[in-house]
């Protein structure tokens, strides 16, 4: 038993590969159908014989060529990630993190920019169809960034400028990503706002290495950043908060129990910055800047350890597992005294003891932590969102449909279900614009227990 737990725990502490996905599938970030129409709130199950679109279901403009007879490619863009910045009174500039990879490896720059093409269209909202504005971005090394970061990810930031329509506050613009051997195409949809009102829509977290702005909501303890605007010219002071609160992980998708009032979030520290000049934030926390302390709305960021959003300390390794664990075995880890021991065993006793199995059901579940992380956190850490449980637990949704304030994640085929939605709902708050909760309903037992029943098993094997 020594053995196996030196082993477990070498597995648990390294266990920060990203879960290997299915050839035939993007993750959840990539698949964006978009639809004027709202689908029926509940879980639905579709018998074979119905479509899958809905009549409402348009996509971006097709201005990229595709071939009558697509080859075969291994490249996939897994996820992407897209923000808006305002350059000056008549142009915005769009920053786009593609992940792209062959297997395990990590397309270099020319990989990309040989590879596929990239186009975009303007709409006023979801729900017309009126273009405000269209393009496609040559994609060359000068609009091509290769950043490689622990809190990033291996990364493809593509920037470009875009001219402000007439007449026109806010947009939504629906990137193209065309894969030119395949016709293979990824979508994703970016609000934006085209009179930057917002201190957000002005400023951003830049790594001051790469001179590019941080697309996600959070950096590591102790890194360097700079807060500026895209041409790095507009100096003023901004107001920091700290805030040193550990925030509750997401709910069961079956509890329709009301949310307890929300919580008051006491301030530890304040201090003041200035745009442009580089300041480190040693401590973890959520961290909040504000222009005027009377504002509405600031740049929400938490700061967290050093290896996030990968999970390696024992007592941080025990509390996503709750996902998967009966309220017996979620008091014992939390009470544990050593908590690398109680996870050993925890994982040990699931698998009946099978250590080659303890193994790969570590991999995959902790893998699915760190994606979700990456992709999910925003006032905080990614695994405690809604959208981190349910993208740890089944995985990248087949389907995303979205609209300006609702997103609906589709899975074909899980348990004994032909599909099942699962929908979010934009939660307003001052620190981030994409925190979403989940809408619960007690009809998804039939198909998140034996999920979950396969977590503990160790069927599921990425």
């Amino acid at each position: 038993m020594r053995i196996a737990v030196i082993l477990l725990c070498t597995a648990l502490l390294g266990a920060c590969a990203s879960g290997k996905r299915n050839k035939n599938t993007d993750s959840a970030a990539n698949r964006m159908e978009r639809t004027s129409e709202q689908p029926n709130d509940r879980p639905r199950e579709r018998t074979a014989d119905r479509p899958t679109e809905r009549s409402g279901t348009r996509t971006a403009s097709q201005p990229a060529q595709t071939n009558p007879q697509p080859a075969e490619s291994n490249w996939r863009v897994v996820s992407t990630k897209g923000r808006f910045m305002g350059k000056d009174s008549s142009t915005i500039r769009v920053y786009m993190n593609v992940m792209v990879r062959k297997g395990s490896e990590h397309a270099t720059v020319e990989d990309f920019t040989s590879q596929f093409m990239y186009n975009y269209v303007i709409y006023p909202d979801y729900n017309s169809r009126e273009r405000l504005g269209y393009g496609n971005v040559p994609l060359n090394a000068e609009s091509v960034v290769r950043e490689n970061s622990p809190e990033a990810g291996d990364v493809l930031t593509v920037f470009f400028d875009v001219k402000k329509p007439a007449n026109a506050a806010n947009g939504v613009m629906l990137n193209e990503i065309t894969e030119i051997s395949t016709g293979r195409k990824v979508l994703n949809d970016l609000p934006v706002r085209f009179k930057t009102v917002k201190l957000g829509d002005r400023f951003a977290i830049f790594n001051p290495k790469t001179n590019l702005p941080q697309l996600h909501h959070f950096i590591n303890a102790g890194d360097t950043v700079v807060i500026r605007d895209v041409n790095g010219a507009a100096s003023k002071p901004l107001h920091l908060y700290r805030y040193r609160h550990d925030f509750d992980p997401a709910q069961s998708p079956m509890n329709t129990t009301p949310r307890p009032t929300t919580k008051t979030l006491d301030i530890d520290s304040t201090m003041n910055i200035t745009t442009n000049q580089p300041f480190t934030l040693p401590k973890e926390g959520l961290y909040y800047f504000l222009e005027d302390t009377t504002d509405a709305s600031g740049i929400g960021l938490v700061v967290a350890d050093r290896r996030f959003p990968k999970l390696t300390r024992p007592e941080k390794l025990v509390k996503p597992v709750l996902y998967v664990s009966t309220n017996t075995e979620i008091n014992g880890l939390n009470s544990a005294t050593d908590f690398k021991k109680a996870l050993d065993r925890y994982w040990l006793t699931m698998m009946g003891g099978d250590q080659s199995l303890a193994r790969g059901a570590i991999k995959a579940y902790y893998g699915r932590v760190e994606e979700a992380n990456r992709l999910f956190t925003t006032y905080k850490e990614g695994w405690k969102t809604d959208k981190g449980m349910i993208y740890i637990v089944l995985g990248p949704p087949d389907r995303v449909q979205r609209s300006r304030d609702r997103e609906v994640w589709v899975y074909n085929q899980r348990a004994n279900v032909s599909e099942i939605n699962f929908t979010f709902n934009r939660k307003p708050n001052q620190f981030v614009e994409d925190h979403y909760e989940l809408v619960r309903y007690v009809e998804y037992q039939p198909v998140w227990y034996p999920v979950v029943e396969a977590w503990r098993t160790g069927a599921i094997r990425e």
